[in-house]
């Protein structure tokens, strides 16, 4: 068995990293690392859907689509991850909670393969197969942010409509609350490491496998396409009383851009509708991407006393 202890912090080349490693080890490792602060979303989530949009711009939240699926959640350095590749099924949930035994904490198992602790959720897991190779990986909250972590995962789900797979929300713990004696998140972060496999040989990486996943990490890992885009089609509707006139937004989405637009209510206009929404098909639904699109066209005139900063606060 290999170990790795992965010092990298940037959520884009660690979820990019996970993909390397689960289609290139050839022999069964474990990893354990950290994410500044991020949300990473299953790989069959519509990203905007399980997100405040406007909290995680706001505080420079890292927004990553993994290649597993279940729910998003939220990662930051008092969060330690870890990875399992090419290991039996479940075996990654029982590694842990043996190593938590030997904290002197009672940790159990609820159905959908989380851990709990005095009730509280203090670890999510999920798996997939990738070029034929097993991956199974899970979180472990140790002293993280609960208040980013219920701001980031906070959104407005009755404004979507899709097959996407939806979040189930738990009430999470800290492990750090429950232990008897203070330990920083790092020195838990190294007794993890030194307790999930004992005898494991320390893999470190090539200059081959840093280059390969640098480049997995530009081409796919930190691009809207992927993060964004890669879910299923959805529908996305909004309403909002502006000072002249209501507006009522249908918005279609498929491949990350919008496939789809109408816009109805009682607002005065110069200039039809229909041309104004022709505008914006195949933008990437994305606000900055539609604020790009819309700031040289006169938006005031296909809705008189309404300005584009103000409209791109509707999608």
């Amino acid at each position: 068995m290999l170990l790795i202890v992965d010092n990298c912090t940037d959520p884009y080349r660690n979820l990019a990293a996970e993909e390397y490693l689960t289609r290139h080890l050839e022999e069964p490792a474990i990893r354990i690392w950290r994410n500044a602060d991020s949300v990473i979303v299953g790989r069959n989530q519509n990203a905007r859907a399980e997100i405040d949009c406007d909290f995680v711009k706001t505080h420079g939240i890292a927004v990553v689509r993994r290649l597993t699926g279940g729910g998003a959640v939220f990662h930051d350095l008092g969060n330690v991850n870890y990875s399992l590749y090419g290991c039996p099924k479940g075996e990654g949930v029982k590694r842990v909670i043996e190593v938590l035994k030997k904290l002197g904490l009672e940790a159990s198992t609820s159905g959908r393969n989380d851990i709990l602790l005095g009730g509280g959720k203090i670890s999510g897991t999920a798996e997939c197969i990738s070029g034929g190779h097993y991956l199974q990986h899970g979180t472990l909250l140790f002293n993280a942010s609960i208040d980013s972590l219920a701001g980031a995962l906070n959104p407005r789900l009755e404004k979507f409509d899709g097959k996407a797979v939806k979040s189930v929300r738990s009430r999470v713990a800290n492990i750090s609350d429950a232990l008897k004696e203070d330990m920083t998140v790092g020195e838990f972060m190294g007794f993890v490491a030194d307790n999930i496999c004992p005898g494991a040989v320390q893999y470190d990486y090539s200059e081959a496998d840093k280059a390969a996943t640098d480049t997995l990490m530009k081409d796919k890992y930190s691009t809207d396409g992927w993060n964004f885009g890669a879910g299923p089609r959805y529908s996305y509707t909004a309403c909002k009383k502006f000072p002249s006139g209501f507006l009522e937004l249908n918005m279609e989405v498929s491949g990350g851009k919008i496939s789809g637009l109408d816009i109805f209510g009682d607002y005065f206009f110069t200039r039809p509708t229909e041309e104004f929404c022709s505008k914006l098909l195949g933008c990437p639904a994305d606000r900055d991407k539609i604020y790009d699109r819309l700031k040289n066209e006169p938006v005031g005139e296909y809705f008189i006393g309404i300005t584009a900063e103000d409209l791109i606060s509707y999608f």
